[in-house]
């Protein structure tokens, strides 16, 4: 089935779509992963978003419910070179073309994908129309012209959970969150997670490593926060412009100083607004299981999963207050700061690996060992 990719300025594609008919409209951008494609998909930072992979085989190992990051499929369409329906693991369940019918998703192939990412690396990421529905290209680009963007939209609150829940047994366990009181000399660290598009990994990681966590709306206010009593809190990944967020950079603000923060992606950014500072849009954002990042305290470098469209600009924060841990070797962007004053960290990048590597591991053992320091 012929489908039509169409960018605000005018650019046209023609693919073919194998996951039948549909139109979506997002901003367009690009994936370097070589692997790992149903975790980005399910990853709720690619809300409002067409995906497309640099890779160019997708669909080789089908899909299955383990590798799940979250409840659904958030990008509106996934445009890859060449299409594999005929999955080759043990692991698999469904062809990639099936996962994607399942949540109502787009999928298109067999255009230069090459082509599509030199000319958004040129002149960055911008708004597109893909369809089947809709063969004429200046209806298309008047659509893509049309559409609001993610510049100062809230895009949290259409993947923030509707209600507080627990993590237990390595899954979404409503209505089992931890008691505000305290017992026994080897009660486990507690961790209030702020979902702003979190991802399964994140809870994963911790229970691993013997915390429990809370989740809680992203619309959550710092009194019920602190009245749970954690031992620390945990701002999430998320989609799309920080400064859209209506009232999550004053809670965070407020939580400041009272408890243990490490944020990540999003939370990152919004640590950053509530430090006082403020972020700007990237040309064409960090998307991919293999940005170099420098950490500057150790001088080493490790090779880190990304996905995110703005940063921090350090510029905007004061220095007596706020250090620079962390730098992207790409481009020299922020990637990771701490507080000098509060025990509060964050980085720009995904260390729960999922996918990607695993050379940032070692964040969340520093969380830990900072909220141990806290408690005495």
């Amino acid at each position: 089935m012929k489908a039509l990719i169409a960018l605000e300025d005018g650019t046209i594609f023609e693919g073919r779509s194998f996951t039948g008919s549909g139109e979506a409209v997002g901003e367009i951008v690009f994936n370097t992963s070589m692997s790992g494609y149903q975790e980005i998909l399910t990853d709720p930072s690619y809300t409002g978003q067409i995906v497309t992979m640099t890779y160019p085989l997708i669909g080789n190992y089908g899909t299955n419910r383990e590798d799940m990051e979250s409840g659904s499929v958030h990008p509106r369409a996934f445009l890859v070179k060449e299409y594999n329906g005929y999955p080759s693991n043990y692991r698999s369940q469904q062809t990639l073309a099936e996962f994607l019918q399942e949540y109502d998703v787009l999928g298109v192939e067999g255009f230069d994908t090459r082509a599509l990412v030199r000319h958004i690396r040129t002149k960055g990421a911008m708004k597109g129309v893909v369809s089947t529905k809709d063969l004429d290209p200046q209806s298309l680009v008047a659509k893509a012209k049309a559409w609001s963007g993610l510049v100062g939209q809230d895009m949290v609150s259409r993947v923030t959970c509707k209600e507080a829940y627990g993590w237990a047994d390595n899954a979404v366990a409503p209505g089992s969150g931890f008691s505000t009181a305290r017992t026994g000399a080897d009660n486990p660290l507690r961790i209030v997670a702020f979902d702003f598009g979190l991802k399964y990994n994140q809870s994963r990681i911790f229970t691993e490593k013997g915390c429990l966590v809370q989740v809680v709306p992203a619309a959550t206010d710092a009194e019920t926060v602190l009245a749970m009593n954690p031992d620390g809190i945990f701002l999430s990944n998320g989609p799309g412009d920080p400064e859209g967020v209506p009232g999550v950079v004053d809670t965070v603000r407020t939580l400041l100083g009272k408890k243990p923060l490490f944020g990540i992606c999003l939370g990152h950014q919004i640590l950053g607004l509530a430090y006082g500072g403020s972020t700007y849009k990237l040309k064409f954002g960090h998307r991919g299981g293999n940005q170099p990042v420098k950490d500057l305290g150790t001088g080493k470098v490790e090779i880190t999963s990304q996905n995110h469209g703005f940063c921090v600009d350090f510029d905007s924060l004061n220095p007596d207050e706020v250090e620079l841990t962390h730098i992207n070797l790409n481009d020299n962007s922020v990637e990771g700061m701490r507080h000098k004053k509060h025990p509060a960290f964050s980085v720009q990048y995904h260390p729960e690996h999922a996918p990607g590597p695993h050379d940032a591991m070692y964040l969340f053992d520093r969380f830990i060992e900072m909220m141990k320091e806290e408690q005495g």
